[in-house]
């Protein structure tokens, strides 16, 4: 088996994804918090990278959704209110 460069990024957007989600699930890395849905869309990215070159069309769908639903969750991270405040050093009693 030759391994090239793009299984490299494919196999790099995996590990972004499970890492992602296993800090998820140990209540390390919120849903909400814009690191969370940019290791999310970086690794979709990554994989359609490698899909370029092997094409499959249902993980390329899979994919195509996955990056832009986290480009949706970064979007809405940035833009909350709470991340303003969090942004700003003000955490609603005052400044830290």
């Amino acid at each position: 088996m030759n391994f090239h460069l793009f299984d490299l990024a494919g196999f790099i957007g995996v590990l972004l994804i499970i890492v992602a989600y296993l800090l998820l699930q140990l209540d390390k890395l919120p849903s909400s918090s814009p690191r969370y849905s940019l290791m999310n869309a970086a690794g979709a990215l990554l994989i359609i990278v490698s899909l370029v070159f092997k094409f499959n069309l249902s993980a390329f769908i899979v994919e195509a959704f996955w990056f832009l639903i986290s480009l949706l969750g970064l979007w809405r991270a940035l833009i909350s209110p709470k991340n303003s405040q969090r942004s700003a050093g003000i955490n609603g009693k005052g400044q830290h």
